[in-house]
C-alpha cells in the first residue's frame, strides 16, 4: 500500500517562491510506486489550495489563474484527523477530498520553517517529516541558535544582539558595544534565510543603514564579526538526534562578500526560471583539505545534535583563510532544494533521500507514541482534596 505523502509549500515568507521550486523539485523525484503525493500550497495571504495545477512551476507566473483551477482546502483542528477538506462552495458539494498518512513540510523562512506549521501537525497529531518546534525554533532564530552553540562550546564568531526597540532608546550605547566587536561587521535579522535583510557594514554610518534594513524584516537585530578573507563552506546532515550521518562539504562561489538572494536563486537561469539552490555555482566537493573536511563534517552533526532536529539540514561555515579557522555560521533546518544536489554527490540520489526522511520521520511518531502525554484518570472525579465540593486545599 503507497503511503499518502502531503508535500506543503509556499507559505507567508519572503522566501516563499523558493519553497514552490524546492517542493516542486521533491515532488518530482518521488518514488510513485512507494508513494502518493498530494501538493498542498499556501498563499502569501495564508490560504491552503490543492490541485493538479500546482504541479506545474510555469503556473505560479500567475497567481490568479493558477488559484482558479485548484481547490481551496482546510484540515480540522480534530486530533487524528488527518482529512483534506474541501472549502465548499454549495451545499451540494462533498466536503472531503482525501487523506494522508504524513506531513512534508517544504516551506522555508518564517511561518513554515520556525516551528510554527511543526506545532499545529503536531497538535493533530500528523506525523510529519523535518525538524520539530523546539528544534525548528531555535534553528530558524539566529539569535537563539548563536547562544546555545555556544552554550555548547562550539566555535562561533563573536556576536551581539538587540530589538529594534531597544535600537531607537539606547542607539549609542548599542553602538559602543558594536564597535568592541570590531568593524567590519555583518547585520541580519534574526529570523530569515537566504541572506534576505542580510548586509555588511564597514563603519558607523553602513551599520545604521544596515541595522534599519534589518529591521524592515524582524524586530530582533544579530551583528556579528565579520570574517574578512573568507572561504564558505557547507555540509549537510541526515538522521535525529541519535544518529547522524553528514554529506560532503560544498563551496558556495558567490559574487562578493554575501551570497545574496540573487546569487542564490536568481542568477544562471533561463527565462526567469530559477533552479533553486541548484542554480548556486558551487564546487563538490569542496576543494579543502582532509583534515578540515573531517573538523567541519563532525561540527555539522554535532550542531544537528545539540539542537535535537531531524531530517535534513544544512550547516553553513564561515573558514578564515588567515588562521584556518572554522566557525559555525547557522543551520538550516529546511534547507533550499533539500540539500539534495549534496546527498546526491555523497550516496543517495533524490529519491532515496526523500525515502529515508520519510522513514525517519515515522521512526519518529512510533516513538512519540509510546510517550504518555496525559492521565486516563480523571482527577475531578477522584476523593480527597481534588474533588471536594468546596474546592478548598
Amino acid at each position: 500500500m503507497k503511503i499518502k505523502v502531503g508535500v506543503i509549500f509556499g507559505g507567508r515568507s519572503v522566501e516563499h517562491e523558493i519553497s514552490v521550486i524546492s517542493a516542486q523539485q521533491a515532488i518530482a523525484a518521488f518514488d510513485k510506486n512507494s508513494y502518493d503525493i498530494t501538493p498542498i500550497y499556501i498563499t502569501k495571504t495564508g490560504k491552503w489550495y490543492t490541485g493538479d495545477a500546482l504541479l506545474n512551476v510555469d503556473n505560479y507566473r500567475n497567481t490568479d489563474s493558477l488559484l482558479a483551477q485548484c481547490t481551496e482546502i482546510y484540515l480540522t483542528p480534530t486530533f487524528g484527523d488527518f482529512t483534506i477538506n474541501a472549502v465548499q462552495s454549495s451545499i451540494w458539494k462533498s466536503r472531503e477530498l482525501g487523506k494522508i498518512d504524513i506531513a512534508f513540510p517544504i516551506i522555508h523562512g518564517t511561518n513554515g520553517e520556525d516551528g510554527s506549521l511543526q506545532g499545529l501537525l503536531e497538535l493533530k497529531g500528523i506525523p510529519y517529516v523535518g525538524c520539530d518546534v523546539l528544534s525548528s525554533a531555535i534553528g530558524m532564530d539566529k539569535i537563539m541558535m548563536k547562544m546555545v552553540l555556544k552554550e555548547s562550546k562550539l566555535p562561533v564568531v563573536d556576536y551581539t544582539w538587540f530589538t529594534d526597540r531597544s535600537w531607537h532608546m539606547d542607539k549609542d550605547a548599542i553602538i559602543e558595544n558594536i564597535k568592541k566587536i570590531g568593524f567590519p561587521v555583518i547585520v541580519k535579522p534574526s529570523n530569515l534565510g537566504s541572506s534576505v535583510g542580510v548586509s555588511k557594514a564597514a563603519d558607523e554610518a553602513a551599520l545604521i543603514e544596515a541595522v534599519e534594513l534589518a529591521g524592515r524584516f524582524s524586530s530582533r537585530i544579530l551583528v556579528e564579526r565579520m570574517v574578512v578573507d573568507l572561504k564558505e563552506i557547507n555540509c549537510s546532515v541526515l538522521g535525529d538526534s541519535a544518529n547522524q550521518t553528514a554529506s560532503v562539504c560544498e563551496e558556495p562561489l558567490g559574487a562578493g562578500d554575501i551570497l545574496s538572494y540573487k546569487d542564490k536563486y536568481v542568477s544562471n537561469t533561463k527565462g526567469g526560471s530559477s533552479k533553486g539552490m541548484t542554480s548556486t555555482k558551487r564546487q563538490i566537493p569542496a576543494n579543502i583539505p582532509k583534515e578540515q573536511t573531517q573538523l567541519i563534517q563532525d561540527l555539522a552533526k554535532e550542531t544537528f545534535r545539540i539542537l535535537s532536529c531531524s531530517g535534513v539540514s544544512r550547516i553553513d561555515f564561515l573558514v578564515d583563510k588567515k588562521d584556518n579557522k572554522v566557525y559555525v555560521n547557522e543551520i538550516n533546518t529546511i534547507p533550499g532544494s533539500l540539500s539534495f544536489y549534496l546527498w546526491d554527490a555523497t550516496d543517495k540520489n533524490f529519491a532515496q533521500l526523500l525515502k529515508t526522511l520519510i522513514d525517519v520521520a515515522l521512526k519518529r511518531q512510533r516513538e512519540r507514541d509510546n510517550l504518555v502525554v496525559s492521565y486516563g484518570e480523571n482527577i475531578f472525579s477522584m476523593g480527597g482534596a481534588g474533588g471536594s465540593k468546596s474546592g478548598k486545599s
